[in-house]
């Protein structure tokens, strides 16, 4: 069941990768907010059924979950919803899928870093060394094995507005610990409806140009609302229940791998350096895998809150 959940995160992170590539490409002929609207609508079509068919959610039982959880859901659908999608799509107009992919690794490190200096938390020596030899890998991809470059790279608009999109992405994880008692589906159901709903009246000021969409922005769609969003959820939901939700996200970093397997695929060139880089993102995420019992820890007097089990109760955190 474990290898069968691995599986289903080499896929899960495959369709996200393609979520990139198709943003870049959509961009140009929908805003942001637009794609953003147009993705969740899709998935809430599709994920609203599901809700009702495995989770039981009627509507009285969904009128419950909103009258004591509306605030909860309302922050996740802002954060993860809108802000995340609109801050992600918004920067692939400035930057490039790769650049972008790169950005959205540094969410893990960040929530290392942010739960390191706030909370009590331990962390495995092997799973920090297989997080940093990862990440170094994507640096690899990204500066062409010139690694020291990344001390003198001027950071664009795009990559800076990634940033953003970490930041609300960590925000909308945390918050996810707050509706650890709703299930999955519902939770991510009722707070992308709530996201779609507050997206409405923004819509009204950006006209869409629907004759001067074309094919390919048709698909796109589609890919991003189906299998980026609700396929990908289904399969991570699952292998977060499998292996936990600290081993889960740090598969993140295949992302950028994934996407320049699809460049090449689309007919770019992938060098050596990217098959290096390559290489130390499995590798690390190959020694994140590994228990052990050796830990660095941090102790300050906060609350006892423990980051992998608060992760572990919100298996429906999604790209």
């Amino acid at each position: 069941m474990t290898y069968q959940a691995f599986l289903f995160l080499l896929l899960c992170n495959l369709l996200w990768a393609g979520n990139f590539v198709f943003g870049k490409i959509l961009i140009d002929e929908f805003s942001p907010m637009w794609i953003t609207f147009l993705r969740w609508l899709i998935a809430c079509s599709i994920l609203l059924p599901i809700a009702v068919r495995y989770e039981k959610l009627s509507f009285d039982k969904m009128k419950k979950i909103l009258k004591n959880s509306w605030m909860i859901l309302t922050c996740m659908g802002i954060s993860g919803g809108i802000l995340f999608n609109v801050f992600t799509y918004s920067a692939l107009q400035f930057t490039t899928p790769t650049n972008g992919t790169l950005m959205f690794s540094l969410t893990p490190a960040i929530t290392m870093i942010v739960s390191f200096f706030i909370w009590k938390e331990k962390i495995s020596i092997l799973q920090f060394a297989g997080l940093s030899v990862s990440f170094l890998g994507v640096v690899t991809l990204l500066t062409g094995g010139n690694i020291m470059q990344v001390f003198y790279m001027e950071f664009n608009r795009g990559d800076l507005l990634m940033i953003g999109a970490d930041v609300c992405w960590m925000i909308y994880a945390f918050l996810c610990k707050k509706s650890d008692t709703i299930p999955p589906v519902t939770a991510i159901t009722l707070s992308s409806l709530i996201a779609v709903v507050i997206m409405l009246p923004f819509l009204i000021m950006q006209p869409l140009p629907i004759h001067q969409v074309s094919a390919m922005g048709f698909n796109g769609i589609l890919y991003i609302g189906l299998f980026a969003s609700v396929c990908a959820f289904v399969l991570w939901n699952f292998s977060v229940r499998t292996v936990g939700a600290s081993i889960a996200n740090l598969t993140v970093n295949l992302i950028p791998v994934y996407t320049a397997m699809i460049t090449l695929l689309m007919g770019g060139v992938i060098t050596g350096v990217q098959l290096w880089g390559g290489g130390m993102v499995i590798l690390g995420l190959l020694l994140t895998s590994q228990k052990r019992t050796d830990s660095i820890a941090i102790y300050v007097s906060t609350p006892d809150v423990d980051i992998s089990k608060t992760a572990e109760k919100c298996p429906h955190c999604a790209n």
